[in-house]
C-alpha cells in the first residue's frame, strides 16, 4: 500500500499517484525531486523499481529523469531506465512555444535529448536540491 500523505519517494509511487487520479504529474515529479534532494541515502531505492506506465511522454520523461540524476549522483541507471515505455516518435518541447524550441533543444540535457524530450537545463533543480547539495559537498 502507498502511503498517499507524503511526498513520493520513488518514480514508481509518481507513476500510481498519476494512474490513480491522487496526483497530476508535474507536482508529483516536483515533489519526488524534492525527496530525492533532501534524502541522500534513500537516492538508490528512489530509482530502482520500474514505474507503471502512464503515457508516452510521461514514460520517456520518468526514464530521462532515472537516468539524468542516476548520472548526476555517480548512481547505477536502473536497467529499466533504457526501455521503460514506448519510443516517442515525435519531439517533445516543454512549454510549447515555438520560440523555446531552439533554446530546449541546445540545453536539453542528454538523458532527455536522447528520448525526443526538449527541457531547459534546469528542468530538474529545486531550491531543496542546492541546499541538500551544499550540504553533501
Amino acid at each position: 500500500m502507498m502511503d498517499r500523505s507524503g511526498r513520493p519517494k520513488t518514480l514508481r509511487e509518481v507513476s500510481l499517484r498519476v494512474i490513480g487520479g491522487w496526483q497530476p504529474f508535474d507536482p508529483a515529479v516536483l515533489e519526488f525531486l524534492d525527496e530525492f534532494y533532501t534524502n541522500p541515502s534513500h537516492r538508490d531505492a528512489a530509482l530502482r523499481d520500474e514505474p507503471d506506465t502512464i503515457d508516452d511522454v510521461k514514460d520517456a520523461y520518468l526514464a530521462a529523469v532515472a537516468e539524468h540524476l542516476a548520472m548526476t549522483y555517480r548512481l547505477a541507471a536502473p536497467d529499466w531506465a533504457e526501455g521503460h515505455g514506448r519510443p516517442l516518435k515525435r519531439a517533445f518541447f516543454a512549454g510549447g512555444l515555438e520560440s523555446l524550441k531552439a533554446i530546449l533543444t541546445v540545453e536539453s540535457p542528454a538523458a532527455f535529448r536522447r528520448r525526443l524530450l526538449f527541457v531547459s537545463k534546469n528542468a530538474l533543480d529545486r531550491p531543496r536540491r542546492l541546499s541538500a547539495d551544499r550540504e553533501t559537498s
